[in-house]
């Protein structure tokens, strides 16, 4: 009986990691230069923190979690999203008595039992900033340029920047009632999804994929035109701090967020290479969920990206390919084991090398070293330890020269260190 993967849970294979590792590289340096720090929190929580979070009328948590009873009867869930568990580790850990103000960001995976499809899969991997204790549109300005310095760093220049404002709790729910009432006159247009949401989760209608639900919707009215003075204000102010920083961005009214802890200002980098699943970045305000949580009333903005889409979207040979420095191609049990320290001794020092184990012919170790992209080859047989000589093949060249094997550690390290 053959063990296969569970569908929608992939293996990233080490042809693919390249792409991978530079991605997560990057976010490390760019986030870090912003002032944020790394957080780590688990996969698994108490289902609770989401339902609490996210919002229990919400598709997440309805349809696409991943719950189970642990032996002791306790409902855990494998994360959905990040937001909700770094909130859960901020407050439990009480990192806003020593700091009221939190930058922090994450990479890792997460769970949603949805049907797999291109970019989207249940086991799939998000790279995410929050920003916690700063009220001021600055913080938005700063975060949206922080995401858009990503793209352009990772050579990804096929999304545009969509912005939008939900409300607050003072202003949101005229709108939400408004909202309600104009697709109670449309219902029998709207799918069965959007049909039974409605009145729970109307904002959701919005963000429907079904064409006949976008068709209804048209003449929607825009939580733009509800915001009470303090939200339109704000918006406001997001807006020209991205204008000073000229940072292109399109006002997108339908844009709504799945979640429910959304407030004020909202976002996404979309493109048109993706189909319709075509955010590859998302997130916005969330003022209000930390003191749902449990903890003290802070307001705070982050966002996601999925790291399979940004995967797709940047071909791996767009990346220069890492070179193996030294291959060690040895002919005889005594030359092999010399290659051997000595391949141990250049690793220890820093210097990447490979060798052939397998005691084969010179000509197929040297096929070996070109299927590892190696830049030199070292030979070393029973004639070269015999004259206490090893030569070293140029691969790019062909070209070849003698060096002593007497301090030939340091002069590959040397050589390499200048070349490699």
């Amino acid at each position: 009986m053959n063990i296969t993967g569970i569908k929608g849970m992939n293996d990233i294979l080490p042809g693919e990691i390249a792409t991978w590792q530079f991605l997560e590289r990057e976010a490390h340096r760019i986030f870090q230069t912003y002032g944020f720090a790394e957080i780590r929190v688990p996969v698994v929580e108490k289902t609770e923190l989401f339902c609490r979070s996210i919002g229990e009328t919400t598709d997440i948590v309805e349809k696409e979690m991943y719950t189970f009873n642990d032996k002791s009867g306790n409902s855990l869930t494998l994360r959905p999203e990040g937001t909700a568990p770094v909130m859960r580790s901020f407050i439990e850990k009480k990192l806003h008595a020593q700091d009221p103000v939190a930058k922090l960001y994450y990479l890792g995976p997460m769970f949603r039992y949805e049907r797999p499809q291109k970019g989207r899969y249940r086991q799939f991997h998000q790279i995410g900033v929050e920003a916690i204790g700063i009220d001021d549109p600055k913080i938005d300005a700063q975060i949206l340029a922080m995401l858009c310095d990503y793209f352009s760093a990772v050579g990804i220049d096929d999304v545009e920047l969509h912005i939008n404002s939900l409300g607050c709790q003072e202003c949101r729910p005229a709108y939400r009632q408004a909202l309600i009432e104009y697709l109670q006159s449309r219902l029998d247009q709207l799918c069965s999804d959007c049909q039974r949401r409605y009145q729970s989760n109307p904002l959701r209608v919005l963000d429907c994929k079904v064409p006949a639900c976008q068709e209804a919707t048209t003449t929607a009215p825009s939580m733009l035109d509800h915001l009470c003075a303090g939200c339109d204000e704000h918006f406001a102010k997001v807006k020209g701090y991205l204008q000073g920083l000229n940072l292109a961005y399109t006002v997108n009214a339908r844009m709504v967020r799945g979640l429910d802890y959304y407030t004020k200002t909202t976002f996404e980098m979309v493109t048109n290479s993706l189909g319709s699943q075509n955010a590859v970045a998302a997130g916005g305000r969330y003022d209000g969920l930390i003191a749902e949580l449990g903890g003290p009333s802070l307001p705070g903005i982050g966002f996601a990206m999925g790291v399979e889409r940004l995967v797709l979207m940047k071909n791996a040979d767009q990346l220069e390919a890492r070179r193996l420095p030294l291959f060690l191609a040895a002919m005889g049990q005594p030359a092999s084991d010399q290659a051997f320290l000595l391949m141990s001794a250049l690793q220890r020092r820093g210097l990447q090398a490979e060798m052939e184990y397998a005691g084969k012919s010179l000509k197929a170790q040297m096929r070996r070293a070109g299927k590892l992209g190696a830049r030199y080859v070292l030979i070393l047989g029973e004639e070269e330890l015999a004259r206490q000589m090893v030569s070293l093949r140029d691969m790019d060249d062909g070209t070849q020269q003698e060096l002593a094997l007497e301090g030939i550690e340091e002069q590959l390290l040397t050589l390499l260190g200048a070349t490699g």
